[in-house]
């Protein structure tokens, strides 16, 4: 006997993009971690320029969260964990795909820009770190990636510097420069680029800098990088 199975569709995310109507559908979230030198010590490492490492983060709608511009986006608590962790990151979104990128073509591949937070169980992400797991628990799970709207480099120009800068409640806590990235935007795709064919639709969330650390219910976030949309997002 054959047994029928019905597979639900793929719900394909989509980016708002600044001065359209359009919307850029996402196709894979790749992660680079410890890309910020402070950040790698007050994880405690050494923040020494070794070859980066990469993680990925679900692309359907139960993960990414795409928040309007002037909108606050209520992002839910999640299960199982006491230490949930924010981390402003600079969003690149891949417009055209390749492989074995050299990095100063890596500009031509880019879409645009947006603000992200790569939110974190930071306690299951610790407890797997310390038994040599996988991170997924604690960086793969549902409403983890809010992104707000992308900027094109059209309009943009490449971005190599700005402040960078995430606010809770008003509290200045994570606060950091682009240039302080361990290993460039470009580099960053190079690499990634050995690794896998970039398509578009690709995002890449380049690293948080500094200053990480956990939000509660009722708190709100306010995530900036300069020459970019702002992004708030409220814990419930």
């Amino acid at each position: 006997m054959t047994a029928n199975f019905i597979f639900p569709p793929q719900a394909i995310v989509g980016l708002p993009v600044n001065g359209t109507d359009a919307t850029f559908p996402v196709r894979r979230i790749y992660c680079v971690g410890r890309n910020y030198a402070a950040h790698a010590r007050e994880m405690g490492f050494d923040p020494d320029r070794e070859p980066p490492f990469f993680f990925c983060k679900p692309n359907d709608a139960a993960s990414v969260v795409p928040v309007p511009a002037d909108a606050t986006a209520q992002l839910p608590y999640p299960a199982s964990t006491e230490n949930y962790h924010h981390e402003i990151e600079l969003v690149v979104a891949i417009g055209k795909g390749g492989k074995n990128i050299a990095p100063e073509e890596a500009a031509a591949h880019i879409f645009g820009y947006a603000v992200g937070l790569d939110m974190t169980r930071r306690d299951l992400q610790m407890r797997m770190r310390e038994q040599g797991r996988p991170w997924e628990i604690g960086k793969a799970f549902d409403y983890s990636a809010p992104v707000g709207p992308l900027t094109r480099l059209a309009d943009s120009g490449e971005l190599r510097s700005g402040a960078i800068e995430l606010k809770v409640d008003d509290k200045t806590t994570q606060r950091s420069d682009l240039t302080h990235l361990i290993w460039s935007v470009s580099e960053t795709i190079a690499q990634l680029s050995t690794l896998f064919e970039l398509q578009p639709g690709d995002l890449i969330m380049t690293g948080t800098p500094e200053g990480v650390g956990p939000v509660v219910r009722g708190q709100t976030m306010v995530a900036h990088i300069a020459g970019l949309t702002p992004m708030t997002v409220k814990m419930v």
